[in-house]
């Protein structure tokens, strides 16, 4: 038996209550809940004689060779060897890191072999098309769209049967069947989960651009991250001139991945070999600098530290990281001064990572530390010294995985001497590099 019941919707987040406020208790809207009316079945029972078909999953085939390159080989390796047919990307960024840019210079690299339609429900044909100019790209394959509605991009990618399918923005998106405006949490919702679903029964691989808010989330409900299959994030200002593409979810390959890319006047360029550029290349050292083997994605990478510590003239010492965690940086200051003897308790400390890089992992503790100590003592280190490893809260010095990798490519850069945790220490010796291993943060400082 069926029975009609009336509820009130929000036509901005889709929440539904079953009485009438003024106010979304959701997403805070104020007189955006409208009355609609629902079925209900009486019987709450599942519904007999209805099943799906079995399938046993060693049937199922896996070809990875169907991964279709993009023309960058840094953005091949954080979307995991390639673009996968039938799946759902996401590229999200500040305004002006070079989001469409990037995507006019894949999808004019993909006309070469393959039928792309690029989507714009932002710029006019004019617009795209004086951009491929002025990157000296091939653009006479490239179809071009000027539409918003979901509907008829569907309509029109069905009629022409391409293999990528560009949306540029999704939050430019709408479905007609949904009252409220473009760029909503519900129309946002809706049109990922119908490109969605679009891309996997036609085998059409989709992009998305996506906007991102102050945060830097993602502009649009969380669970749009969930639906599609790729989320990739492009950082960096206007003021640095290169650009990081990290992967934070990727059913296709490994998460954290970094790909690194240079913003120049024919457009994106990828970074060849990413460790040279985050070096500051000064002849003499100078305190306070500290170069570290980090671990991004499944690459080794040379990044330098900087440190400056200064008397502090107010109540409260300052601590500003830019690329570190703040508050780790807080915990390793107790450290220093527990186990190295060494107090910044009446002292700012600034801490930055050159190129604008952020590491994420605890290797970066032993060269921070170092970076601060050099500062205090105004005493610069030796600019052939690598280092890096995790310090605890006892100042042991713990390892960090893939060690011999990272001591390796310090090697090949010109790197002399590493200062890492003993388990870290490599069986046989790396030619060039004189490896020294210790056990605590107090012998570290003795061998600076």
């Amino acid at each position: 038996m069926t029975k009609n019941r009336q509820k009130y919707r929000c036509h901005e987040c889709g929440r539904e209550s079953s009485k009438w406020v003024g106010q979304c208790p959701e997403c805070g809207e104020w007189n955006c809940l409208k009355e609609v009316t629902t079925e209900e079945t009486g019987s709450k029972r599942g519904f007999a004689g209805i099943h799906s078909e079995l399938m046993s999953l060693a049937a199922v085939k896996s070809d990875e060779s169907s991964r279709i390159g993009c023309g960058f080989a840094e953005l091949d390796r954080v979307l995991g060897g390639g673009l996968v047919p039938g799946s759902v990307i996401l590229i999200g960024g500040d305004p002006g890191v070079g989001k469409s840019t990037l995507i006019l210079q894949v999808s004019c690299h993909l006309t070469a072999g393959h039928q792309t339609i690029y989507v714009s429900g932002e710029e006019s044909p004019q617009q795209i098309s004086r951009r491929a100019t002025r990157l000296g790209l091939a653009r006479d394959r490239l179809l071009f769209l000027a539409e918003t509605s979901v509907e008829t991009i569907m309509t029109t990618a069905m009629a022409n049967h391409p293999e990528f399918l560009i949306i540029d923005s999704i939050q430019t998106m709408r479905c007609d069947d949904i009252a409220s405006a473009p760029g909503s949490v519900t129309q946002v919702r809706e049109a990922t989960a119908r490109l969605t679903a679009f891309a996997k029964q036609n085998n059409i691989t989709v992009v998305l651009i996506g906007h991102v808010t102050k945060s830097g989330d993602l502009a649009g409900p969380r669970v749009m991250e969930h639906i599609i299959d790729v989320v990739c994030y492009i950082e960096g200002t206007s003021d640095n001139r290169f650009r990081m593409i990290r992967a934070v979810k990727n059913r296709y390959g490994a998460t954290g991945e970094l790909g690194i890319f240079a913003m120049t006047d024919q457009g994106m360029r990828e970074i060849k070999n990413p460790s040279a550029i985050f070096l500051s290349g000064q002849e003499e050292p100078m305190p306070g600098s500290s170069i570290m083997a980090t671990w991004e994605g499944s690459r080794p990478l040379l990044v330098e530290i900087q440190a400056l510590t200064d008397e502090s003239y107010g109540e409260q010492p300052r601590r500003v990281s830019l690329g570190l965690d703040p508050n780790r940086l807080a915990m390793l200051l107790a450290v220093l001064h527990r186990h190295g003897q060494m107090s910044t308790f009446n002292r700012d400390v600034f801490l930055n990572v050159v190129g604008g890089v952020k590491i994420l992992e605890t290797g970066a503790d032993l060269p921070l530390l170092l970076a601060v100590a050099s500062s205090t003592k105004n005493t610069p280190l030796p600019r052939d010294l690598i280092s890096f490893g995790e310090i605890g809260l006892a100042g042991e010095a713990r390892p960090v995985p893939n060690g011999i990798t990272r001591l390796q490519e310090a090697a090949k850069h010109g790197m002399r001497m590493a200062i890492v945790p003993m388990a870290n220490r490599p069986p046989k010796t790396v030619k060039g590099l004189e490896v020294r291993g210790v056990k605590n943060l107090a012998a570290a400082l003795e061998l600076i």
